[in-house]
């Protein structure tokens, strides 16, 4: 089931994703204002119900989609989680022993089909593909063992960073991973029961349609599983709350020369099951 978040009609609204249209879940789940509140209440089953006898309200095409999550109280985001990332930044370290981490706030991020924004401030904006786990169950003190069932579906994110202010301070880079609408997250999430998660999943970016990042989850340092128990030891999860799971080498810093995102390069992130979340690029105005 693909849920997603989208505005219609100058009104936030919710529903499911089926062939080319949306069904509207909100107006006939009232209960439930947004999707947030319908995770949290483990109301999957009734979300499906609707979804597979209701007929579509709008056009995907009509709407505008919203990170599919649209106010969650967490996004937390990995850092360095592929094989082979630690080596590119050739600073002769070890692979960590623990998960790197920073937080992005929702306005930061903007749905599929949305332009990112190149801010003003800057001319080094870059890409990065992620996974994104949506937490449905929530939890603290997880066992590993147990995680994978807190997971209510999967997204995609283009973890927009802009390079030149990652390090304005000694010790973070919240700054240079925060400018408005500088990140996607979508098209929408994908739940759970659609994967056999004992498989990888294959993760592409794209530029302009090159391929410029290809990997997959068998090849992350620090797995889903390991992630949810790691974050529950310090942080009580809740639904809706998500994580942006690590991107893999190939992020346009890397090149000799970078090679940073232009107004009008076109960015794509697909993996198969999931769907491609694609956004243009324009200048913050």
């Amino acid at each position: 089931m693909k849920l997603a978040s989208y505005r219609h009609g100058g009104a936030d609204r919710f529903g499911a994703v089926v062939g080319t249209g949306i069904v509207d879940l909100g107006a006939r789940l009232k209960d439930f204002a947004t999707l947030r509140d319908a995770i949290a209440a483990g109301a999957a089953a009734r979300l499906r119900a609707v979804a597979e006898t209701a007929s579509a309200d709008h056009a995907l095409a009509e709407v505008e989609l919203q990170i599919p999550v649209t106010a969650p109280e967490k996004i937390w985001c990995i850092g360095v989680n592929y094989a082979d990332r630690n080596a590119e930044y050739k600073d002769g370290s070890q692979p960590q022993s623990y998960p790197s981490l920073f937080c992005r706030t929702p306005s930061s991020l903007v749905g599929h089909g949305v332009p990112l924004e190149r801010p003003k401030v800057s001319r080094q904006l870059d890409y990065e593909g992620e996974i994104v786990m949506v937490i449905g169950r929530g939890g603290r003190h997880i066992r590993r063992e147990d995680a994978l069932g807190h997971i209510f579906g999967f997204s995609l994110c283009n973890e927009g960073s802009v390079r030149d202010w990652l390090h304005h301070a000694k010790f973070n880079v919240t700054q240079g991973k925060n400018f408005d609408r500088s990140g996607s997250i979508g098209p929408w999430i994908v739940t759970s029961d659609e994967f056999d998660l004992a498989k990888p999943l294959e993760l592409t970016t794209r530029v302009n349609g090159e391929i410029r990042q290809h990997d997959n989850t068998g090849r992350l340092m620090f797995p889903f599983d390991a992630l949810i128990a790691y974050l529950s030891t310090f942080a009580t999860l809740k639904p809706g709350d998500m994580i942006v799971t690590g991107t893999p080498t190939g992020a346009g810093v890397r090149f000799d020369p970078p090679r940073w995102l232009v107004p009008g390069d076109v960015v794509e992130v697909e993996v198969p099951g999931i769907g491609t979340l694609r956004n243009g690029v324009v200048d913050e105005a």
